[in-house]
Parts: structure tokens; C-alpha cells; sequence
């Protein structure tokens, strides 16, 4: 699972560079034939790792069920963010996943209730959780590429 967390730690990466190089109107921009934005991608990203290593084990996630709310699948833009929340969002980039590496590593996962996603992966313990979670990143990693060529 090192690589695992290895990879999800590099994406992050990624992610912050678009937060520490972009203006907050670059951020909040909705292109034209996109429903979301480069900051509502990346809340998204930090959003659902939470859900699928915490709350479909079963434990509380770390985030503010405010966060979920706002970045849950099936949500959009609905207002600007401000700084102060790309700032929460940048806090939380590596903390949810040092902790999840932490917790894994604590096996404090016990649990796991299966979970079949939209594109047809059935998710049935912590560790394909923690692998799929990488695919899910790099598509919304692939979806920011593209907005960020409008902004």
C-alpha cells in the first residue's frame, strides 16, 4: 500500500501547484461546456477520498459535513469559494492523506461496506479503496488540464 499512498502523495502534488499558481477568478471559472472548476475539482478530490476510506468504513471522516456537501459527487459550483476555503482545501490536501496513511497503517480500518460506483467498481475493503481513489484523482487531475487551457 506504500505505492499506493506514494502515488495519491505525488497527485497532491500536482493539485497544490494549481492552487499556489492560479488566481482565486482563475480558480472559480466555469469554462463554457464544463459544469464545474479547477477549486470544485480539487474540494471533489479531497472530498471523496474521505468517503471512501472513512465513511464506507464505517468511521468518521475529517472533513466538515459542510466540505461534503459543498463537493459530494452529484454537487457543482454554486458560488465562488473564497480564499479562505481554497486555503481550508489547500490544508487538507496532505493532512486527509497522512492521516489516512497514519490510520491504514494503525488498522483502524476494520470494516468496509461495498460500494458499486457509477463507472461499475465494486470497492469491497480499505485497500481497493485506497487504489481506486488514485484512478479517481487522476480523472479529475485529467478534467483541471483541460479547464485550466480556458481560464
Amino acid at each position: 500500500m506504500k505505492q499506493a499512498f506514494d502515488i495519491t502523495y505525488q497527485n497532491r502534488k500536482v493539485l497544490l501547484t494549481f492552487l499556489q499558481n492560479y488566481s482565486l477568478e482563475q480558480l472559480n471559472k466555469v469554462p463554457t461546456g464544463f459544469n464545474n472548476n479547477i477549486i470544485w475539482n480539487i474540494g471533489h478530490i479531497v472530498v471523496v477520498q474521505q468517503l471512501l476510506a472513512y465513511k464506507l468504513s464505517g468511521l468518521q471522516p475529517m472533513i466538515s459535513s459542510e466540505l461534503i456537501a459543498k463537493y459530494a459527487r452529484g454537487t457543482k459550483p454554486e458560488t465562488d469559494v473564497t480564499t479562505y476555503e481554497v486555503e481550508e482545501i489547500k490544508g487538507l490536501l496532505f493532512k486527509t492523506i497522512e492521516q489516512t496513511k497514519d490510520d491504514f497503517e494503525s488498522s483502524i480500518f476494520k470494516t468496509y461496506r461495498e460500494f458499486t460506483n457509477d463507472l461499475g467498481f465494486t470497492l469491497t475493503s480499505i485497500e481497493e479503496a485506497i487504489s481506486f481513489n488514485n484512478f479517481h484523482e487522476a480523472v479529475h487531475l485529467g478534467m483541471i488540464m483541460s479547464i485550466r487551457k480556458f481560464v
